[in-house]
């Protein structure tokens, strides 16, 4: 049986702040979002290879975007 990812990967700011924040019990703080887009911001990082290789350009689009609303958010 074959999984359908895209319905396990949050496609929507929303859904993923939600999904990070109480599934995974992490906080989405300024802190945080800087770290990752410091990796993210490097297309020749390992970790920026493997996200794309893992979840797509499209998600790893998504995801910066995201990580920029954080960092640039005075209500998150």
């Amino acid at each position: 049986m074959q999984l359908n990812c895209n319905k396990m990967i949050p496609q929507d700011f929303e859904s993923w702040h939600d999904c990070i924040t109480k599934k995974c019990k992490l906080a989405l703080t300024k802190d945080f979002a800087q770290s990752r887009l410091a990796v993210y911001r490097q297309a020749q990082h390992p970790e920026t290879i493997e996200f794309i290789r893992l979840y797509g350009i499209d998600h790893y689009r998504r995801i910066r975007s995201w990580f920029e609303r954080i960092v640039n958010a005075n209500d998150i």
